[in-house]
């Protein structure tokens, strides 16, 4: 086993590990905006699984899927606060 098979196994395990932990906290979410932050941190997650199998396969063919999640979780983020920010000014 080279060295690069155990790099990407120890990547692959903790992304696994931490898309578990993310969608633990998607079931379990005290309140909306865990489980809004959650689902966002989820496809974070699945966009560095994308980079990091674009990276071992030296291919850029996920290239477009990968930005396209980008903006949509950065969209999403800031969404998300100006909801937050509203809710605040409105209590």
């Amino acid at each position: 086993m080279s060295a690069m098979n155990i790099v990407v196994l120890v990547v692959a395990v903790l992304l696994t590990l931490a898309a578990a932990g993310t969608i633990y906290r998607i079931a379990k979410g005290p309140s909306l905006l865990d489980r809004v932050i959650a689902a966002d941190v989820l496809l974070a997650i699945f966009g560095a699984a994308l980079a990091t199998e674009m990276a071992v396969d030296r291919n850029l063919d996920n290239l477009a899927l990968l930005v396209v999640l980008s903006v949509i979780g950065f969209i999403g983020s800031v969404t998300v606060a100006r909801f937050v920010a509203h809710k605040k000014e409105d209590g």
